[in-house]
């Protein structure tokens, strides 16, 4: 129910879509942390990362992305919606693209009065890179379904760090390699502050003018991203810039292509910190990871 000033009571419970995942995680305890009813839909209740949402105070639903009937029954009675979708499955990015129809269905189908989507920075400005396209085509159907939506545009991942951006201890140094360019930044987000803001729009749909966000926490060159980590973690550490060829997967290379043509990502840092006071720089995120 939306109240008066905008914001939405939590007697009824916040749906958050891909739950065990790193974003829905987030978005499930920010939700929690502001005394948020949850629902979290899973694929599988019995997992680990599924009994921890519900060791957390979350409500676990199962449902699947491929089968409408599961997800219009798991979204009857909560009028707050968190979805986001992604190219990593096995269809890549046209999977996403289905997905994203099939969730706009079965939210209109159960009376979903907001949703919040995480899309991705750019989404909206014609890059090329397949997987901010298929996003955007999930935008587009949120946008022709006539619910309310707020998207939430998150630059790139800091988490990245602890993937396949993750920098490497050589010969004493820690070396942070990026097919990123020398002197050009980057802008960058933490996956709690995705959370965060996500959180703040689904309690006051209001406090996103316009209905999208691009969001960040911190814009940093490759030089300056080993100079926080060898802040952080009290380490020497140097940047070293590589191809983009080393990637050897078309999506990744043309979303770096486009980080080094400026301007890239358009984050809008005051309603960033505006959504999230404590939105965390590179050097505060890499303080609570393990060296």
């Amino acid at each position: 129910m939306i109240t008066t000033n905008g914001s939405t009571r939590s007697d009824a419970p916040v749906v958050v879509v891909g739950a065990t995942g790193r974003q829905g995680n987030a978005v499930v305890s920010a939700l929690l942390e502001r005394g948020q009813r949850v629902r979290a839909l899973v694929r599988d209740h019995t997992a680990e990362r599924a009994q921890s949402l519900a060791r957390a105070g979350a409500e676990l639903v199962t449902a699947d992305l491929n089968d409408s009937d599961t997800l219009i029954e798991a979204l009857r009675g909560a009028p707050r919606v968190f979805a986001m979708t992604t190219f990593t499955g096995p269809d890549g990015p046209d999977g996403e693209v289905r997905h994203g129809q099939i969730l706009t269905d079965a939210m209109r189908n159960a009376g979903v009065d907001h949703v919040v989507f995480s899309s991705v920075g750019g989404a909206e400005r014609a890059t090329g890179v397949p997987h901010f396209e298929s996003k955007r085509r999930v935008e587009e159907f949120f946008e022709a379904s006539g619910l309310r939506t707020t998207f939430v545009r998150p630059t790139f991942f800091m988490d990245n760090f602890t993937t396949f951006s993750q920098p490497v201890m050589e010969e004493g140094t820690l070396v942070v390699r990026l097919p990123l360019p020398e002197g050009i930044p980057l802008q960058m987000v933490s996956v709690r502050d995705i959370g965060q803001v996500a959180a703040a729009a689904l309690i006051d749909p209001n406090s996103v003018p316009g209905g999208a966000v691009e969001i960040a926490g911190d814009e940093l060159t490759g030089e300056q991203i080993a100079s926080a980590f060898s802040t952080a973690w009290a380490v020497p550490a140097r940047y070293e810039a590589v191809p983009v060829e080393v990637l050897g997967d078309d999506d990744q290379e043309k979303m770096f292509t486009w980080f080094s043509r400026l301007p890239a990502y358009r984050a809008d840092w005051t309603l960033t910190r505006q959504l999230v006071p404590d939105v965390q720089d590179l050097r505060t995120w890499l303080k609570g990871q393990e060296a």
